[in-house]
């Protein structure tokens, strides 16, 4: 894999600056399926069992390397941290995201976000409809209005990653 640049061009452009040996944070070995969220959501009918779900979700996330949790991978515009890194591999045109946070309830949405877009070609990532994913699954009805700020920046922040790599 080619990381892409360590010197992103603004506050909310992408930027990787992994180390060659560092890659297997892209593996999301516990990450749920986007087909198993949709349809765990759709079986459980209480908001209570949802955000359970939710934070099971981001249990089963790997955490990012310390050495990644720094200023220069925050997303801006969440409540929680959020730290967000990512791979570009050349060879397949695909994308590989690896994002953490310190909050719970914030992994359960980055195992969503993760689940749309990990490993997917920039230009897929960019025509995926992330707000019709969340009408479906109801998200922002039920997050706090500063939660679902930050959601969308963090979509942002890969929307944004993805465009850096759909123009190269």
């Amino acid at each position: 894999m080619v990381a892409a640049s360590t010197q992103p061009p603004s506050a909310c452009s992408p930027q990787s600056g992994l180390d060659g040996e560092d890659h297997h944070v892209f593996h999301t070995s516990g990450a749920a399926t986007l087909d198993d969220i949709q349809a765990s959501f759709a079986f459980l009918d209480a908001w209570e069992d949802r955000y359970r779900f939710l934070i099971d979700l981001g249990r089963r996330l790997d955490h990012l390397p310390e050495r990644y949790r720094v200023d220069s991978n925050l997303v801006r515009g969440c409540q929680s941290q959020v730290w967000l890194v990512h791979a570009y591999d050349a060879e397949t045109s695909h994308l590989h995201l690896a994002i953490d946070s310190d909050a719970h309830i914030v992994r359960g949405l980055i195992a969503i976000a993760l689940a749309a877009y990990n490993g997917k070609a920039p230009r897929d990532i960019l025509a995926f409809d992330i707000e019709a994913l969340f009408n479906e699954l109801d998200l922002l009805a039920h997050l706090s209005p500063t939660r679902g700020n930050g959601l969308r920046a963090m979509v942002g922040r890969i929307r944004a990653t993805a465009s850096l790599h759909a123009a190269a």
